[in-house]
């Protein structure tokens, strides 16, 4: 089997190419007139920049308006996640809370963090957002893996509008799923 090979004529440089004089004068022409425009240069820590709202920011975890974590340790986001930056333990909550699981640990690996966004499209009880913080440092890489606790503190509380857990949003008690209750439809009538 033969293969056809193309030949590319190439133009030949010419001896101001081979000079590189032009290059270096286009150059310092850009800088020059770079030079008298406004300068867009900020001083860092005293001055920020306001950020946009589509803008993605480190993930974080939220509470709930009543200040309980939302959190049910699902770990969608840890199975969605790309670079595989979340770590995700779960563990069964004490009795008389609303939910049964949380996170034991709930770690985020932000060396690894790519600000995709999936985690917050994957979590199914708007657990985790993407935050408007955009310093993250760290001195080691320790420092740069948060915990549960530091993930909640640069989170926060976030207010929904829709109360999932409370009481007068479940319906009341004598609703039943099961077929033949005055309530549940029948599905061998419909058939």
């Amino acid at each position: 089997m033969t293969t056809k090979v193309k030949l590319v004529n190439r133009r030949r440089s010419t001896f101001l190419d081979r000079l590189y004089f032009p290059a270096i004068f286009k150059g310092l022409g850009i800088t020059f007139r770079r030079m008298f425009k406004k300068k867009v240069t900020m001083q860092f820590p005293e001055e920020r920049w306001t950020v946009r709202d589509k803008y993605r920011g480190m993930p974080v975890l939220v509470s709930d308006d009543e200040g309980r974590p939302k959190c049910v340790a699902c770990s969608l986001c840890e199975y969605v996640c790309p670079p595989k930056a979340i770590y995700i333990v779960g563990q069964e909550l004490e009795e008389g809370n609303k939910v049964e699981r949380g996170p034991a640990v709930f770690d985020l690996n932000m060396l690894r963090c790519i600000y995709c966004g999936l985690c917050e499209e994957a979590c199914p009880e708007e657990a985790i957002f993407m935050s408007k913080t955009y310093a993250v440092t760290g001195l080691s890489r320790d420092l740069m893996v948060f915990d549960k606790p530091k993930l909640y503190e640069i989170g926060g509380v976030r207010e929904d509008e829709i109360k999932k857990w409370s009481e007068p949003t479940k319906g009341p008690q004598d609703r039943s799923h099961v077929e033949g209750d005055s309530i549940a439809p029948s599905t061998a009538a419909s058939h």
